[in-house]
């Protein structure tokens, strides 16, 4: 094809893209099924995983979770079980009034929950996981990235044993992960990987050089990825990307920006990041950020010089937001240290 005729469809395509976005800010796109459909999350013990499941219960997806702490992993399958239990009685007392499509397909006395203890830092561990839960509930079509740590310290008091595990949690999990169940997904042509990243790997602050960096690596992992399917002409497989403000989970207690400008932009209630993200799952948005002004931000800071970024990071407060933090974790370090004898 001659070049310029080439440019010419190309500059079309990506005018319609514009159009077609700002369609779907007007006209809300339908959201798809998971009904029936193996869903995976890491994390699912606390926080936004947790969240996660109970999100996808309730929109009847079989449930894998994934989770260093036992207890905690089976607290949600708890949760999960009792809203597959209370479908099961709604569907009961409906079923008199006929049958209902969509949820014929799946009767409720199939869904189930299944818990593995995992710790996703360990690549060993990731695959014989995911191999039981081939064998033991089938291959998943939903694979939700969740799992995160963080270290709480400053770089040079922080240990080398913590920046290399939030590494491995943040970012390197996501490959071993992706390795494991992508193959069926793509021999299949349908799936979804969600990688749950933040706004700092999107734009940084100071004091937490090594969450950054992990939570940076998964946004570049995750656009990769993205990439490659689309090469590979694998459309079938959707990927989405969740980038959230500071969520009030309590894993960044303490973090403050200028008191000022807090009530404007304050930490996000968990429930409404979750929505949020499932909305853009379920739409299969390619990238979500939360609140919409996270958006502008990344694209100030890649067209700013850095000394104005830095002007408007004191003028928010945001760049000593997680000193705070930082001294929380280091007061609790030692107080459990003095407890201890140590």
């Amino acid at each position: 094809m001659n070049i310029l005729l080439e440019l010419f469809v190309v500059t079309f395509r990506v005018l319609w893209a514009f159009v077609l976005a700002a369609a779907k800010w007007l006209v809300r796109p339908k959201e798809k099924s998971v009904a029936g459909q193996v869903c995976l999350i890491t994390g699912a013990g606390s926080g936004l995983g947790r969240l996660f499941a109970l999100e996808f219960a309730r929109r009847r997806a079989l449930l894998v979770l994934w989770d260093i702490n036992t207890q905690s992993n089976e607290e949600t399958a708890g949760m999960v079980r009792h809203i597959y239990r209370e479908m099961a009685e709604a569907a009961a007392a409906a079923a008199p009034r006929g049958g209902d499509g969509e949820k014929d397909v799946l009767p409720h006395c199939n869904l189930q929950v299944y818990t593995y203890t995992c710790d996703v830092g360990k690549r060993e561990n990731v695959y014989l996981t995911a191999e039981r839960v081939r064998k033991e509930v089938g291959e998943v079509s939903v694979l939700v990235n969740n799992a995160g740590v963080v270290s709480g310290h400053h770089l040079l008091e922080c240990p080398d044993e913590l920046i290399e595990r939030t590494m491995m949690v943040n970012c390197h999990a996501h490959f071993w992960t992706t390795k494991a169940f992508l193959p069926k997904m793509l021999e299949m042509n349908h799936g979804h990987i969600v990688t749950v990243a933040s706004s700092l790997g999107l734009f940084s602050t100071a004091g937490v050089e090594d969450y950054c960096a992990s939570k940076f690596g998964a946004v570049g992992f995750h656009e990769s990825l993205s990439h490659e399917l689309k090469a590979a002409e694998k459309d079938g497989i959707k990927t989405t990307l969740v980038c959230p403000y500071l969520v009030d989970t309590g894993m960044f207690r303490g973090c403050r920006i200028r008191k000022e400008i807090e009530p404007f932009l304050p930490p996000l209630k968990p429930e409404y990041c979750v929505k949020q993200a499932m909305r853009a799952i379920l739409t299969d948005q390619p990238m979500i950020c939360t609140p919409r002004l996270m958006y502008m931000v990344t694209f100030m800071k890649s067209i700013l010089p850095f000394e104005a970024v830095v002007c408007m990071y004191r003028f928010l407060g945001a760049d000593k937001c997680m000193y705070p933090f930082i001294a929380q974790r280091k007061q609790a370090t030692n107080n459990n240290e003095a407890k201890n004898g140590i």
